[in-house]
Order: structure tokens, then C-alpha cells, then sequence
């Protein structure tokens, strides 16, 4: 059962957005499918840069530009959805809520409320994203460890599902119940320290994570079983156990703990208190190949293996992935502005660098990008793999997407293709030297016309200077002065 039934249907009466006027529509909350078996992604990605070029979506004037790929999008929605159809009883609700912050756009969340996917959000800003796309807040989870009052009680009012962080938030949500009546489900956050994978600061689940409820701590456990049985509003339980660099075992470990103590706190109570299970996201993404490893079905299978009651029907599920629904289908295409050589090594200087892939500059053994090179008018360009630096335009000497990468040699006028990035990349754009946010173009092929037409629609304008003066205080520049006079 997806989405469909875990809350009665909304009717959506909003305009339809871009994506889906340009790029054709998508049934809503149609039932999942496995992928479709159309053309590799690799050949959509092709096509689309080479379409970018000759449309003037990226050029002389626009040499940076976000691509993502609608059908791809799409098909990892169906995917994650057949997966746990696979594996959950039938009958069983389940929530799929995206991540937001994995890639906070509007048009993105909206394309993927079509294919039957919720939204989590971790601030007032995602929050209101999430609404701006039309999502309701049955199918809305709000995470985060620092929620201020005002945002449990607009959240409450709205009636979101919400996961308190840590004691003194759940001391606040008491207050927040006792005063107003919510149809909020409500839990709390367990850390079922587990351990960490190879990227710490992705790590949720060690030992000393700032997330939720330390469960192997002295004495911590029975606070969170009396927490439960003092609070029969309490219904959900939540745990998150990391994303990229955590093994799939690890992640089903913080899972099972998560249950068993769901099973502890309703053998207690002496009856089905708890509901529901939020068993997080954060499935790694394979960076090295167009391959999309692991997949949402391995995942699942593994939890039906090694946590069956979970999966019987007697829980209701939400899960919460962000990176692995939306990283394999974007790339980040680029002009070459000049090439130089430097210690007998060339480097391409682009416009693609800090501001777009932070991640990957300042943690490159961490988040280390493939890139493909392209010529002049878009297309693949061939040619004898030799060692070059592909450099971003911002003023340090770190502003580098790769080093030493073997590709064909790069010329003034090409173009690279940074790839894997349509999650934490070019929508979280980072303003080291007050660089321009780059537009952002979803794209899918049209099989209606002759030769595979690529279509674009735009999901994030490419930001004017005019808008990074007023975003810096252009509108108040005498605001310092007239505190001190102007003597």
C-alpha cells in the first residue's frame, strides 16, 4: 500500500507546475512500476548536454547550468515504491517523504508528490517548500534537532508528523498537546548507536551523535519505554541511522533496535501504542559509475531478511531518503573558460567550482565527482586520456573539481559535465566570492517528435547580479553609518 492510503487523497486544484506543463504529465499517485526501459541514462544525459549547447542554455553567457533528468526522477520514485510494496503486507501504510534538504526545489518536490512521495523537512524554510509544492502535511515529517516553539506549533497546528529530538523538546510538546488539541502523529528520536560508517560527519547513529535519544546510554531506555507509557498520544517511533559511506548492514542494525524496542514499549503498555515506525533514509550512492548501487529493492529485501516483523503489517512505515532519489539524475554542465598549463600539468579553468560542488572541493577523498568531457557544440569528446586539473573560478588554490583526471584533452570553448550531482550540489549553492546561482533545467526526451527532441524546463533561474547586491544589503549601505553619524 503507498501513499495513497495512508491518508484520504486531497484533491489538488493548484495550477500544474512547469515541469509537468513542459515535460509532460505524471498520473498522480499512480501505481508503482519497475523503471522503464528506455534509453540508458547515460544516452539522456548525452542528448541533453549536447541539446543544453545548441538551445543556448549554457554558452559564452551562461557557462554554468544545472541538469536534471525528469525520467530518471521518475523512475527512482517508482523503484523505491515497488520495493517496499515487495516486502510490507498487504494493507500496510506507507510513507515515502523525501528529504528535502537533499535538493530543496520546488518544481523537484512537486514532481515528486506526483509519483506518491511525501516530503521531510528539517527547518521553517523546507517547511515552506514543501507547502509551495503543494504537499499536505498528512504526507509532511518534521525532523530536526533544534526545533524552536514557534515551529512545533505551526507544525501542530497543521497537524505534521513530528519527532521530538531529546527530552527538553518532548518537555515542550507536553505543553504544546496540553494546550491545543493537533492531529499531529508524535514520537520521539532514538539514537540506536550502532556506529558510524567511513564519513563521520554523515554518521547519526555513534555513540556521541547530536540526533536523538542515546538508547545504549545508562538508564536512557527506560526513560524513553516510560516516556511512551506515560504519553498514549505518543505513537510513532524514529530512528536515522546515517546516509553516504554507511553499509546496508549497519543501517538494518539501527533499524532492528529501532523495533525491538517499538516491540518492548507495546508489550508493556499492553497494547499496539506505538503505530508506526520511522525508520529514516540515507542510502549510499555509487559515485563511481553510471551503475545505481545499491538499489531501493536490496535494501528492502535485506530489512524483510533480518527484521521481518517490521514488515507484517502490524507497523505502519515512513522512510526518509533524500541523496539516493535524486543524485544519480542531475549534472552539472560547464563551459571551459581557458586552459593553461602549470607545472608541466594542464588545467581547464571553468565556471563549476566551490560554489556548486562544495562537498567535493573541501573534502575531496570524501565526495570525489566522475566527470565527462564534451567539445564545443556538445558533444563526447575523444581523444588520449591525459592527466589535467579541472578548476573552479573561485580565488584559492583548493577550487578544484578533480586533479589529475585523466580525460581527453580539454580545449578552450569545451565543456566538462559534472556528474551524479542532482543532490547536495548545484542546489545548495555556497556564495564564496559572491558567485552567481546557476539556473537549473529539468529535461526529458520527446518521443513524439523525430530524432528524440530534449525539452527543457526551468526549475531555478540563474540569479542576476542585481539580486546578490540586494541579497548582500544593497538597499541598506548608509544602515552602519548613521549608527556612529556621519561625522
Amino acid at each position: 500500500m503507498g501513499l495513497d492510503d495512508w491518508t484520504d487523497r486531497r484533491s489538488d486544484e493548484d495550477e500544474t507546475d512547469q515541469l509537468t506543463r513542459v515535460l509532460g504529465p505524471t498520473a498522480p499517485q499512480a501505481p508503482p512500476q519497475a523503471p522503464p526501459q528506455g534509453a540508458p541514462a547515460s544516452d539522456r544525459r548525452d542528448q541533453a548536454v549536447r541539446a543544453a549547447v545548441e538551445q543556448g542554455i549554457v554558452g559564452p553567457d551562461t557557462p554554468l547550468a544545472g541538469l536534471l533528468d525528469i525520467a530518471g526522477i521518475r523512475a527512482g520514485a517508482a523503484a523505491l515504491r515497488a520495493a517496499f510494496d515487495e516486502v510490507t503486507a498487504p494493507g500496510t501504510p506507507v510513507l515515502h517523504a523525501f528529504a528535502v534538504k537533499a535538493t530543496p526545489l520546488v518544481p523537484v518536490l512537486r514532481l515528486l508528490h506526483d509519483a506518491g512521495i511525501g516530503a521531510e523537512v528539517a527547518s521553517p524554510g523546507e517547511l515552506a517548500l514543501a507547502r509551495a509544492a503543494g504537499i499536505p502535511p498528512a504526507h509532511t515529517v518534521l525532523d530536526s534537532p533544534a526545533k524552536t516553539p514557534a515551529e512545533l506549533r505551526e507544525a501542530l497546528a497543521l497537524g505534521i508528523a513530528v519527532n521530538a529530538d531529546n527530552p527538553q523538546e518532548l518537555a515542550r510538546v507536553d505543553a504544546l498537546v496540553q494546550s491545543a488539541p493537533t492531529r499531529s502523529p508524535l514520537g520521539i528520536r532514538v539514537n540506536p548507536q550502532v556506529g558510524g560508517g567511513s564519513i563521520e560527519a554523515l554518521s547519526t547513529a555513534t555513540a556521541t551523535s547530536k540526533f536523538g535519544v542515546p538508547l545504549r546510554d545508562d538508564g536512557v531506555r527506560e526513560w524513553v519505554v516510560r516516556a511512551y507509557l506515560d504519553r498514549p498520544w505518543l505513537t510513532r517511533l524514529h530512528a536515522h541511522s546515517g546516509s553516504q559511506g554507511m553499509p546496508l548492514d549497519l543501517m538494518v542494525g539501527g533499524v532492528s533496535a529501532t523495533y525491538e524496542l517499538a516491540e518492548e514499549i507495546n508489550s508493556r503498555a499492553g497494547r499496539r501504542q506505538i503505530d508506526t515506525l520511522d525508520i529514516g533514509g540515507g542510502l549510499p550512492v555509487n559515485f563511481a559509475s553510471d551503475e545505481e548501487t545499491p538499489t531501493f529493492a536490496q535494501y528492502a529485501r535485506l530489512l524483510r531478511r533480518e527484521v521481518p516483523g517490521l514488515l507484517d503489517g502490524r507497523y505502519g512505515l515512513v522512510t526518509e531518503f533524500g541523496r539516493s532519489l535524486l543524485a544519480k539524475h542531475g549534472t552539472l554542465l560547464a563551459r571551459v573558460e581557458y586552459v593553461k598549463s602549470a607545472g608541466g600539468r594542464p588545467i581547464a579553468l571553468t565556471h563549476a567550482g566551490v560554489q556548486v560542488a562544495t562537498r567535493t572541493v573541501y573534502a575531496p577523498e570524501s565526495w570525489p565527482l566522475r566527470i565527462a568531457a564534451y567539445d564545443a557544440k556538445g558533444r563526447p569528446k575523444s581523444g588520449p586520456a591525459t592527466g589535467q586539473d579541472i578548476a573552479g573560478p573561485a580565488c584559492f588554490a583548493g577550487d578544484l573539481l578533480a586533479r589529475d583526471r585523466p580525460l581527453p584533452p580539454l580545449e578552450q570553448g569545451d565543456h566538462v559535465a559534472v556528474l551524479d550531482t542532482g543532490a547536495y550540489y548545484f542546489a545548495h549553492h555556497y556564495s564564496y566570492n559572491s558567485l552567481a546561482r546557476p539556473g537549473i533545467h529539468g529535461f526529458a526526451t520527446d518521443s513524439r517528435e523525430g530524432g528524440g527532441a530534449v525539452r527543457f524546463a526551468v526549475v531555478r533561474a540563474a540569479q542576476r547580479v542585481e539580486e546578490i547586491v540586494a541579497e548582500a544589503g544593497g538597499g541598506l549601505r548608509d544602515g552602519l553609518r548613521e549608527l556612529g553619524g556621519r561625522g
